[in-house]
């Protein structure tokens, strides 16, 4: 099988504006690279997300957050960057507390998902142990 890789120079305006505001992911450049026109298309669907038309930007800022913290993304440049702007436009600290409490429950699945199944495992063997007494 012929893999034919899309590296050559292609028109990326909004991956190119995301570079300039610094609100761009090192870890995307091989993505880019890679398939540029893709990423592009990707990123301009992103970017509508960020129409202060749909979220005011507290809100959006908020979220930003929320997914750069969450335990499933740990973006620190990100979260870092998000949280500056939410201060800059007036958004509380007692606020960004709040949205980093509520993004820490994300893990608290892993518990409740596998606390019961510990529990179910360890009735098993307690009950095949006493069956065998």
């Amino acid at each position: 099988m012929n893999m034919r890789l899309n590296m050559e120079k292609a028109s990326t305006p909004y991956c190119n504006a995301m570079r300039e505001a610094g609100d761009w992911n090192a870890d995307w450049e091989a993505m880019a690279e890679l398939q540029p026109e893709w990423t592009e298309r990707f990123m301009h669907t992103v970017s509508m997300s960020m129409d202060p038309s749909v979220l005011d930007p507290k809100i959006f800022e908020l979220v930003c957050i929320a997914i750069d913290a969450s335990v499933t993304h740990m973006y620190a440049p990100g979260t870092r960057r998000h949280i500056r702007r939410a201060l800059d436009i007036g958004v509380k600290p007692q606020e960004i507390l709040a949205v980093l409490q509520l993004t820490a429950s994300l893990g608290l699945h892993t518990m409740s998902l596998a606390a019961p199944i510990l529990r179910e495992e360890m009735q098993k063997r307690a009950s095949v142990q006493g069956g065998q007494a």
